[in-house]
């Protein structure tokens, strides 16, 4: 990774990219500390102390902005679930599965759709936080107090999408993921510090420390072997003259990855589980949020067992659902047969189908189990340890997937720059 990096910088428009990159990665720091006016700071503090289990997944994948309630408090997570909606929706419906057919302009239009989704879903979280859940903090109630938080996160959101896709068409990678590692990596450092702060004053144990250290770098190797990790079905094509041209004869073979579906089943998991302490922010007090926090929050008793078992139980279930979605066997196979393609020792059509069909099915349960693993590890790690490296398991699938998907494409735009050299 190093040596790609350092041959990357040698390289002036990938230089040019990679600063881009870095400074889109100040910008988004400089805004997650721009405080939201009419705020009370202290009631805030006081409101994180009490709540700190329930806000903390929102608080780190902010990197640290939603604690402190400041322009990017709401992160980039309206985006992410108005992606998920339009995804969902393309499948549902047919006008919209048409349009993203249409190639580049109908990616564009419902990129635009995309857009409208996140502000109106920005809107809606921004007034259930400051009216319902930090109602306490407002320093007026008046309506035009009330409107400038509202509009202030709602535009902080704008903005962080609007940075996403600058970073993707001038940068290097992924805008909106690179936005949410930012946020990921740079709550490390503080966790560091945290962490051997507790140990040297011997609040926890290095023994335990140890531990965790082992078992991050175990989950680390996981992840990398995992995302990278392809069963090769191999696949021939049958001679045929066309003319006085022959096709075909040559082998290749159908990658199918481990883990098929990526973060994706985490995200719809944690969003689904999400969706419960979400309406306690319009509810504050009364029964269902006392019930919500005890049985369905990460941070309550027995909810911590509660939780991750549902977790992990939704999290094998979006693997299926959206690996099924992605990848259809039966098309698959029917494309191998008109081009002349077969599996050796399957015949085509509908064995091809099946044996294809059989096969992701278990490689899809290894990577549901990995997925689920690995999401509900840490947490259980972190609670049973004392220690204040707060780097979840959906924040450890991001940042590795993410940090890997990059590189891909810096090597891929190395490769193809070579190659302009040398036809020049």
């Amino acid at each position: 990774m190093l040596s790609t990096l350092k041959n990357a910088w040698k390289i002036p428009d990938l230089r040019k990219r990679i600063l881009y990159t870095l400074m889109m990665f100040v910008i988004f720091r400089l805004g997650a500390n721009i405080p939201v006016p009419g705020m009370d700071r202290e009631i805030l503090k006081s409101m994180f102390t009490e709540q700190g289990g329930l806000l903390s997944f929102f608080n780190f994948i902010s990197g640290g902005a939603f604690k402190k309630f400041t322009i990017f408090a709401l992160s980039i997570s309206p985006y992410i679930t108005s992606s998920i909606i339009m995804n969902l929706l393309t499948i549902a419906i047919p006008s919209l599965e048409a349009l993203a057919k249409e190639g580049e302009e109908g990616r564009k239009k419902i990129a635009q759709y995309t857009r409208y989704g996140t502000v109106i879903l920005a809107v809606i979280q921004a007034i259930g936080i400051s009216v319902g859940l930090f109602k306490r903090a407002l320093i007026s109630t008046d309506f035009w107090s009330v409107a400038v938080v509202v509009i202030t996160l709602t535009a902080g959101t704008a903005f962080l999408m609007w940075l996403g896709e600058q970073i993707t068409e001038k940068g290097i990678g992924n805008g909106i993921s690179l936005i949410i590692f930012a946020g990921i990596v740079s709550r490390l450092p503080v966790g560091v510090y945290q962490t051997f702060t507790k140990l040297f004053k011997k609040e926890a144990s290095w023994i335990s420390f140890i531990i965790f250290c082992v078992v991050a770098i175990i989950v680390i190797a996981g992840v990398i072997a995992i995302q990278q990790g392809t069963r090769k079905i191999p696949v021939q094509y049958a001679k045929r003259v066309v003319g006085r041209k022959m096709y075909g004869g040559h082998s290749t073979h159908i990658p199918l990855k481990v883990n098929q579906a990526g973060v994706i089943p985490v995200i719809f998991a944690m969003s689904l589980l999400q969706f419960p302490l979400t309406l306690t922010y319009f509810f504050p007090s009364g029964g269902f949020s006392s019930f919500v926090n005890r049985f369905l929050s990460p941070s309550g008793n027995p909810g911590i067992w509660i939780y991750n078992v549902l977790y992990a139980l939704l999290i094998i279930f979006f693997t299926y659902f959206y690996t099924a979605v992605t990848f259809n066997p039966v098309e698959v196979a029917n494309n191998m047969k008109q081009n002349g393609g077969f599996i050796p020792g399957i015949r085509p059509g509908r064995p091809t189908s099946e044996y294809l069909q059989k096969t992701l099915t278990r490689l899809t349960l290894a990577g549901a189990i990995f997925l689920a693993g690995i999401a509900v590890l840490p947490t259980l790690v972190l609670n049973f340890t004392n220690l204040q490296i707060r780097f979840g398991g959906t924040a450890l699938l991001i940042a590795v997937g993410v940090a890997l998907e990059t590189m891909k494409q810096i090597e891929a735009q190395m490769v193809m720059r070579h190659y302009q050299g040398f036809l020049k």
